[in-house]
């Protein structure tokens, strides 16, 4: 196998010339329908965790809790959410990822359903927890399943179906929640969610491979927590998720109160508008994905692709951010398309980035640990907005804020990230204990 470099960045070649990152490789037969249900079932769970803040309106005058409360209570999914990641990782890449990923999904659409026919404080904090723990094994499986059987130069795509799932599930539940919630009150709403979701499960069980795991699977226990953190990547794709949640966690728990509070906007209006932002998101997602997958397959490499698109969203989103937060009539309604398409530009490599870096052999484990930092963005965007908003009484200062954290974000995936190829596990493995120390990615030759 011959080592060549192209402006500045080094890529392996295979048999022939072709970098082996242009590889034409289909992806596993039958894995298309299976693309199919996990692009349906991010849809679901994105539905399933934004609920609330569709119902947060409501909710807040029927409890009679403040600002600060209602963050709480927003953020309180994120705790055994982010918690479980690394647990969540492991599972995936230690047993079979087909009944993993089920057992989470029965669980979360369980609690979900439960939601509605609550009425305490903390009885709603205790079922969000337990929405938490079911929805944690969610992305490392995704990073499992893409990472084993499509190869990277046909990676974008599924990825950034993923991430209009995750765009559209907002989108749905304000569209159509929104419209439930006003007509018919929170609760029923709920409840049919929680309920029509577990029929997702049949087909998942029919169609999904008994064994979602690659032929050196044996090889990858041995990969740890620790040979991760020693990637300096690993530290970069950790910062920029954390900064990819604040601004996705920032608009889905308080977008919906943002719109009905802080813009006057009725129900119906607080649907169409924030419908149409996570819209936007999911068009660009699909776009952009199907745009870095050809320039991959068009010669460039996947450090440009990938990481480009995520310095770009990052830095539009922080501006649009702005602009929404300052406008006013159909300039402000712009914005929100705009913060939108970014929205989508921003996320959808940022997975594809993660399963190349780790491999087959670890990519449920880098995604478990990748999730658990960037997660504590769920902790701290609802709860700071809410604070921010009872303390100077407007929503200037959480956009503001957002903003900065997405150029942050922008720093650490084009400066802390370093060259999109897989780490050789192996060699690590082989490296003498003291000479085993942090060290830039090192990939196979």
């Amino acid at each position: 196998m011959m080592s060549m470099r192209a402006n500045g960045e080094e890529f392996r070649t295979g048999t022939g010339d072709q970098p082996s990152h242009l590889s034409t490789h289909q992806p596993h037969p039958g894995m298309n329908r299976v693309l199919f249900l996990l692009t349906f079932s991010i849809l679901i769970n994105y539905i399933d965790r934004s609920n609330l803040s569709i119902a947060a309106p409501l909710l807040k005058d029927e409890l009679g809790i403040s600002n600060t409360q209602l963050g709480t209570l927003l953020a309180a999914f994120f705790w055994t959410y982010g918690l479980m990641q690394i647990p969540a990782g492991w599972l995936v890449d230690h047993f079979d990822v087909k009944w993993v990923f089920a057992a989470g999904f029965f669980i979360w659409s369980t609690a979900t359903a439960a939601t509605g026919m609550l009425h305490g404080f903390a009885a709603l904090i205790a079922v969000r927890v337990i929405l938490g723990v079911g929805e944690s094994v969610a992305f490392p499986s995704y990073s499992n399943i893409l990472g084993t059987y499509f190869p990277e130069a046909r990676r974008g795509f599924p990825n950034a179906l993923i991430m209009a799932g995750l765009s559209l599930g907002p989108a749905v539940g304000i569209l159509i929640g929104g419209t439930v919630v006003g007509r018919f009150g929170w609760r029923p709403f709920f409840f049919a969610l929680g309920l029509g979701g577990l029929v997702w499960l049949a087909p998942w069980l029919a169609w999904m491979p008994r064994k979602a795991r690659p032929p050196h699977a044996s090889a990858s226990h041995g990969i740890g927590i620790v040979p991760i953190f020693r990637q300096r990547s690993a530290w970069g794709t950790c910062l920029g998720q954390f900064c990819i949640n604040y601004f996705l966690y920032f608009l889905l728990t308080w977008l919906p109160t943002y719109l009905k509070r802080g813009r006057g906007f009725s129900m119906n209006d607080v649907a169409k508008y924030g419908g149409l932002l996570f819209l936007m998101s999911a068009i660009s997602a699909l776009v952009w994905g199907r745009l870095a997958d050809r320039w991959i397959n068009a010669g460039a490499t996947p450090t440009l692709a990938r990481k480009g698109s995520m310095v770009v969203g990052h830095v539009g989103i922080g501006i649009s951010l702005i602009l929404t937060a300052v406008t006013e009539g159909r300039l402000f309604i712009g914005m929100l398309a705009l913060t939108g398409i970014f929205l989508g530009i921003a996320c959808c490599s940022s997975w594809a980035i993660t399963q190349t870096l780790a491999g087959p052999q670890a990519s449920g484990r880098w995604t478990g640990v990748q999730n658990f930092i960037g997660n504590f963005a769920g902790w701290v965007a609802p709860v700071l907005t809410g604070f921010l908003v009872d303390r100077t009484g407007h929503y200037y200062w959480p956009f503001f804020v957002t903003a900065g954290v997405a150029w942050i974000g922008a720093m650490s995936w084009g400066l802390i990230v370093g060259r999109v190829e897989t780490v050789d596990w192996g060699r690590l493995a082989s490296r003498p204990a003291i000479l085993a120390g942090p060290a830039p990615n090192t990939t196979s030759s």
